[in-house]
Parts: structure tokens; sequence; C-alpha cells
């Protein structure tokens, strides 16, 4: 093997060595170092991206460049810039010192702010200083993407205080005079953005902002166009800017723009501005001196558009609030053209009709014209088959028919009685409260409640009264208020269910709820039959805690609570122990005794049907005759009186007040003989026993025997004709034939007396007689009244006495007796309830000293009336006497 020789390193070819190298090879002396130029091609965005940091201006142009083409193709590509980190960098190209790659820069943002993600980087960024820099004198280009820009940015509220805070306004204002339109769409864009907000609003007309936006009215491109008008939409909300549009002309380059009927499609928005400027009255003047607004009337009337139509109402609506400006809208007859518009296809436009009518009905001369025309198509309205036009129907109506008497009548002759019952049923809370109101209005006219009745409206009012909603809640206990007014009603209302709900609104926290609902109770507790149906669900609780709150207490509430108490009197005597001269006392009357606030007062059913006990009697006032009575029963035949039997005669009255009952208080059942019995004539019934005795010892046997087997077949024949055994018998309270002969007397021989002081006189005479008569006060404790009541009690087999059956009577039997017997014959007394069984009557009499005196009359003062110790005395109220009657 020969010897390695090393083989020496052979220089690079020439055209390989490198090129800084070659450079430096041909420089001169200087030894300068410098770069060839290098052209390169890349694929990848990220490699772009990464040259947005270049020092070189070419670099960073056609970087941008790229970028900007790369944006161009979609939102994907702007979030893979965002992703890629391009943002930052191009944030800062837009202070560089290169316009074009200025320009490039602000381009790519222009693109990349319509993306939110974008959008939040460049607010965490703070950018828009740099930004809005753009917007000074440029070059075009500059201007509509730095406009674009901040239109995109300018829809978010941060952003839009930014703009504010650096300036952004003046400039974008000035650009709207540029000759690029683009320029001019992006910056009124941005301009409407920023003038949602108040503070850029007010701005805006510190800048003189209106006539060039009114310019942009003129443009050839319907977007600048629409975008000016949705600007000044929103600018003429306030007061200044409205005066500023009529001080530059606005008016009539808004009527031009409704004039040209190319531009229909910004009509609307026109006529948005329009609404605004009526608001103003010096414009609204302006306009209907120069007969604009009649041109605007008839161009919503005649218009195909329906938006046109429905802006056009709407228009007069928001105008129409003012009271002014409803008198002038009046004397332009713009109700004319709301009826016409009621007639439309078109149920945006047949609502906003609806609400211009209720607004506009607040004028009295409008109320009128609404009269014959437009009522009978507001109730067409009510059969839509539109929930929101049934409503926005409903409410012009109710607004019509409040304190309007004609047009109530009016409503009710379109037949719109029943379409209104039908929307109480409705799933619109506005529709049920506004159908209510109108039904309310109607009910105030009594011809037309009782076709309200006719149409079952009681029980259609169910739905409302459960409603949760409080509107609901109030216009159907108002409905309620009106229409329940006689007791056919109030029965209906009754059977329904709803005085369960009404009872609870009581209890509302909303105070017009409670108020309508105190009011309802109070119409509905007009019949004791209603107010013990109202005391048994609570209402007088309710009431009684509702009237101790300062807050939540009402006049209703106060009516409804003594309006219950004196139309339940029993009741009334029970809690409080006091019965006025004007509180009378009819039949089925109860006095139970006593009773604690809180406490239950049990009906007088129930009282009657329960078993004899050591409780104290319940006395009971009843001159009502029952038509049939229960059967005699076979151990007693000799008894022919029995609870709910009527009066035949003189001598049966007599007989019957004799003789003693065996029959427990029960539900109305029995002979049908007794339907055969007439009832009390106005004639004096009692006789004397011997007549009696005589008429009896005139009976043959024979006839004895006849009568004995037609009793026996009635009694047999009695289960038959009245459903003995079943549930459903109705129930009557015991009749007391006594009381009825009382009544009859007092009436033929006290009621003719002239003179007020010896009625009372002879009437407590009178009572005193029939309850054992004068008792002096030593030999009170052995008078024997109780006794007598213990052998009433178990002879009628209840705790229930009648009043007229008691012969035996102490202070606070007589007392009832006498203001029981003076209410039929017209004295007014008052009944008070003592202690320890001790209750008076008071009368007020004029003082005969004071008689025949010149001048007013003399105050009337109270007696109490003696009914035991010396009957028919009167003692003065507060005297030694008196005391010593009323108080051991």
């Amino acid at each position: 093997m020969g010897k390695k020789i090393k083989k020496e390193a052979e220089p690079p070819p020439k055209d390989v060595l490198p090129r800084n190298l070659q450079r430096l090879n041909t420089m001169g002396a200087a030894g300068n170092l410098y770069f060839d130029p290098l052209t390169i091609e890349s694929k990848k965005v990220a490699t772009v991206v990464l040259m947005l940091n270049s020092p070189e201006e070419e670099i960073l142009a056609k970087a941008c460049e790229a970028i900007y083409r790369f944006a161009l193709k979609g939102e994907e590509n702007k979030a893979t810039l965002l992703e890629l980190g391009a943002v930052e960098p191009l944030t800062k190209l837009l202070t560089h010192e290169d316009k074009i790659v200025r320009r490039n820069a602000t381009m790519i943002l222009g693109i990349l702010a319509s993306n939110n993600d974008v959008k939040k980087l460049l607010r965490e960024l703070d950018v828009m200083s740099s930004v809005i820099a753009q917007l000074a004198p440029e070059e075009v280009l500059i201007h509509e993407f730095a406009t674009l820009c901040l239109a995109n940015m300018s829809a978010e509220y941060t952003s839009k205080v930014q703009i504010y805070e650096h300036g952004g306004l003046e400039p974008l204002i000035r650009l709207l005079a540029s000759p690029d339109p683009d320029v001019k769409k992006n910056s009124i864009e941005c301009i409407y953005n920023l003038a949602q907000d108040f503070q850029c609003r007010a701005m805006l007309q510190e800048l003189n902002a209106i006539p060039s936006i009114l310019d942009l009215l003129k443009s050839e491109y319907p977007i600048i166009q629409l975008l000016a008008l949705k600007t000044l939409g929103v600018i003429t909300n306030d007061k200044e800017a409205r005066a500023m549009l009529r001080d530059n002309q606005g008016v009539d380059h808004l009527i031009k723009v409704l004039e040209t009927k190319e531009l229909n499609d910004l009509h609307t928005e026109a006529l948005s501005v329009m609404a605004n400027c009526l608001e103003d009255m010096d414009t609204l003047v302006l306009i209907q001196q120069t007969g604009i607004l009649k041109k605007l009337l008839s161009f919503a009337e005649n218009s195909t558009i329906p938006d046109i139509q429905k802006n056009a109402a709407k228009a007069i609506t928001k105008a129409a609030y003012d009271p002014e400006i409803r008198k002038l809208f009046h004397e332009q007859e713009v109700e004319k053209c709301l009826v016409a518009l009621l007639g439309s296809e078109n149920d945006g436009t047949k609502i906003a009709a609806c609400q211009a009518i209720s607004v506009m009905c607040e004028n009295s001369g409008s109320k009128e014209f609404f009269n014959n025309q437009g009522i009978p198509q507001l109730i067409q309205l009510l059969k839509s088959d539109s929930e929101e036009v049934r409503e926005a129907a409903a409410l012009a109506l109710a607004n019509l028919t409040t304190c309007n008497t004609a047009n109530v009548i009016a409503a009710a002759e379109a037949d719109g009685i029943d379409p209104l019952i039908n929307i109480l049923s409705s799933n619109r809370d506005g529709a049920i409260a506004n159908a209510a109101t109108v039904l309310a209005n109607m009910a105030m006219q009594e011809p037309l409640r009782v076709k309200m009745q006719n149409h079952d409206v009681m029980h259609a009012l169910l739905g409302p009264l459960c409603s949760a909603n409080t509107v609901v809640q109030s216009k159907a206990a108002l409905m309620v208020a009106t229409t329940a007014c006689d007791v056919e009603a109030r029965t209906e209302l009754r059977n329904s269910g709803g005085l369960e709900p009404l009872v609870e609104l009581l209890c509302s926290k909303n105070d017009e709820v409670r108020r309508h609902a105190s009011w309802a109770v109070m119409v509905c507790a007009n019949d004791e039959l209603m107010a013990v149906e109202l005391f048994r669900l609570g209402a007088l609780d309710i009431l009684e805690e509702i009237n101790l709150s300062v807050s939540r207490k009402n006049k209703f509430s106060e009516a409804a609570y003594n309006k219950l108490l004196n139309n339940y009197l029993s009741l009334k005597y029970s809690l409080t122990g006091y019965l006025s001269s004007s509180n009378i006392i009819n039949d089925g009357f109860y006095d139970y005794g006593r009773i604690n606030p809180g406490t239950k007062l049990l009906p007088l059913k129930d009282l009657c049907l329960q078993e004899p006990s050591d409780l104290r009697a319940v006395l009971l006032v009843n001159s009502k005759s029952s038509d049939v009575s229960p059967p005699a029963s076979m151990e007693d035949k000799s008894s022919d009186i029995g609870y709910g039997r009527s009066i035949s005669s003189s001598s049966s009255l007599r007989r019957v007040s004799k003789e003693k009952t065996n029959y427990p208080f029960s539900t109305r059942s029995g002979s049908p003989t007794e339907d055969k019995l007439e009832p009390t004539s106005g004639r004096n019934t009692a006789v004397s026993k011997s007549t009696t005795k005589e008429k009896g010892s005139r009976k043959g046997r024979g006839k004895k025997e006849e009568e004995k087997v037609k009793e026996e077949e009635e009694v047999a024949a009695a289960p038959k004709l009245t459903g003995e055994g079943s549930p459903d018998k109705e129930w009557y309270p015991p009749s007391d034939l006594d009381f009825c002969v009382y009544v009859d007397e007092v009436t033929k021989s006290i009621f003719p007396i002239t003179n007020i002081e010896e009625q009372i006189e002879a009437l407590a005479k009178y009572v005193a007689e029939k309850m054992g008569g004068k008792v002096s006060k030593e030999k009170l404790h052995d008078f024997g009244w109780e006794l007598h009541i213990s052998e009433l009690k178990f002879q009628l087999k209840s705790n229930v006495v009648p009043i007229g059956q008691i012969k035996k009577g102490i202070f606070y039997h007589r007392a009832l007796l006498f203001k029981a017997l003076a209410d039929k014959i017209g004295i007014g007394c008052s009944l008070v309830r003592g202690e320890y069984g001790r209750a008076w009557n008071e009368v007020k009499l004029m003082n005969e000293s004071r008689k025949g005196l010149i001048g007013a009359l003399p105050p009337l003062e109270v007696y109490v009336v003696d009914l035991m110790f010396h009957p028919g005395r009167l003692m003065k109220l507060r005297s030694k006497e008196a005391d010593l009657y009323r108080y051991l």
C-alpha cells in the first residue's frame, strides 16, 4: 500500500460562494455590507404573519396586502389570523411612518373588526385613538377602512364610550361630506350607533350634525339615506334636536322623501322621524299651517304599504299624548284617518289604529266623533282571530266608554256584550282587563246590566277573579262591584263559585285590587243571605284586619265591613251588642248571645238542627209562614202546628198560639194540607176564648172523623210529594205564629196612634203583657223565666226558641221583642245589650219643654224604654232611674 497523501480541500465554485463574500470581494475600500434583494414565496399564513414584525417597509406592505386578501375570504380566515397573533402587530402598524404600511394595516383592521373576538381584543389593546387618528385628512382609502373599523366597533357600549372620549364624533361628522360613498356610509352608520347614547346625542347637537345628516337624504345610495333617516329618528327623540331639524327645513326634506314613490322603501323610516316631529308643538303648528299634516294623513290613509299605515298610526299615538296636540289633531279630523285604518287587512295596522284611538279619545270631541264612526268597527275587531287585535280593540273601547254613556249605549247596540264576555276567557291578560273595564262601564246602565246577566256574565267572571295578574284581578273585582247590584246577579255569582276568589282578593298586597275587592264585597253584602255566606268565607275577619292597618285600609273596606254587619244583623248584635234604629230586624234574625271577635257564628240552620243543651237559648224572630210543615206525629195528633206552618184563619191563629208543639226544627217537609192554608191577612186575628170554644162545640162527631181520615191520607201522601228523606230538601227557618199574631195586633191597634210617645208607651205595655207582665225588682228572682225557657227548649227539641213563644221573658227577651215589633210598625228604636242578661231599647224624642221655640229644631234626646218594672215609662239616658234599669 502506498502512503496516503492528504488531499487539499478545493475551494467551492465561484458561483456558490456566499453573496456577501462576493459582494465583499467586489466592494470598494469602504468595506460596507449589504443584502441583495430576495424574493420569497410563502403559502403559509403563519409565515406572512411573522413578516409583520419586519423592520422593512416593503416587506410590511406586501405582508399586509397578502393578509388583507386572506381576511376578505371569510370569517374562518379572520379567526385564523386572530389565533396566529396578527392583530397586535397590525395595531402597531397604525402609527407606522410609511403611509402605505399604515394604509394597509388600517384596511386589514377594518375587515377584521367585524369579528367579535377581534373587537374584544382591540378594546383591550386600546387602539381607538390610533384608529381615530386615521380620520385626519388622508387619502380616501384610509378613511374608508378607518370608518369601517369604527362602525364595527361602535356596536358595543364600551367602544362607544372610547370613541366619544377620544373625540371621534367631530371627524366622523366631517367625513359625512366626503366624496366617497363608502366613507359616508361607514361614518353615518357609526354615528347612528353612537346616537343610541344620550351623551353622544347631546354632542351631536353641539357639533351641529343635523344639517350634514339631512344632506345625506339627497344621496343616490338608498343605504346612506336609510341610515340617515334612522339616525334622525334616534336623535329627534330630544326636544332640542327637533327644534334644530325644524330650523334646518328638515320637515321639507322628509316630505320630499315621502312624496317620491321611488323611495317607498324609505317611507317607513321617514314617518318615524315625522312622528317625533309631531311631538313638538311648534313643529306641529308649522306642519299644520303649511298643509303638510293633511298630506300626511292622506298619505297614510291611501298608502298600500301596511308598514307605512302602521307607522302613521303610531306617529299619531305618540304625539297625541299631549293634550294640545290632541286638540289640534281633532281639528284636523285625524279620527277619520284612524277609522279608515281600522279597515286595513293588516293586523299590525289595526292594532296601531286602535291604540291611536284609545289615546285620541282622551279628547272629548274625539270621543263623541267615535260614537257613530269607530265603535261598530271596534266591536267587529273583538271577533278577530288575532288575540293582539282583540286586546287593542278592547283597550280602545275601554277608553271610549269610560265616563261616556252615549258610547256605552253605542257599544251595546253594536252587539258588543257577547264578544266582550267571550274575551274574558282570553289567554291575554291585557285583553281580559280591557274587556272587563268595558263591561263594568256598561253595567252602570241598568238595562245593559240586565242584558249582561242574560249572557251569563257572572259565570264568565270566575276565571278573571282567579287570575294571578293584579290588573285583571282589579278589573274583575270592579266588574263584580258594578254588576252584582241585584239579588239574581249575586245569586248567580255565588252559585258559580265566585265569592271564594273574591274574598281571597281582599288579602291582596295591591292597593287597587284590595280597594275594588272591598267595593265588590260591599255590593254583594246587600242582602242577608250573601252576607252570611261572605261571613262564612272569612270576609268579615279579613276586613277587620285590613281596617286595623293604616296603610292597607280604604273607604271601601270600612264601608264593606259595616255593610256586612248591617246586612247580617244577627252577627252584628252578637259581636257589638248594638243595633241602631236604622238596623231593621227582618225575619230570620236570631240572637245567639255575645260572641268574641274571631269566633264563628253558626248559621241558623245548623243551630236549629242541634239537640237542646244547657247553652243559652237562641232567640228567633220570624213572621214568615212556611208553605208546608212537618206532618203531625201519631203520638200527638192534637198538635196542629209545626215549624214552617202557614196561618189559616183568625181562629186557627188563636188556637195555635195556645197549643204546644212536639216537632223539632227540621228541613221543610210535611203534610200537603198546609198548602191549602191561607196566608196571614192584614186584619186583627185575635179573638176571645169563648168564640173559640163556641166554634169547637159546634163541630159534630162525623165532622171530626172526616177530618181525621183526611189528615191521615194527607200525611201518608206527604213523603211522595215532598221527597222526604232526600238530601236535597229545601230548608226553611221555623215559623212563629204567635209573633205573627203580635205583628197583626200592633199593626191594628198601635200603628194608627199619631203621637210617637204614646205609640212607644202602648207598645212597651203590649210587650210586657206578652212577656209575663210587670215584674218588680224584689220579685225578679222569683219570676221563673229560666224554667219556662227550658221547657220550651225541651218541647221544641232545639236551643232555638221563637220569640213569640216566650211567655215569661226578662230584659233581653222583651228588648228584642220590642225592637222587632217597633221595626214592623215604623217606630225608630235601638237595641243595646248589657251585662248579666240586661238589654234595653233607646228611643229619640223631642223635649216637650222646648217645643214651640223659634229657631232651628232642638236636638232630640235619648230615652230608655222601661219594659220590666214600670212598662211604658221613658227614662232619660244616663239618668239615675235609667242606670238602675240598665245595670245591676
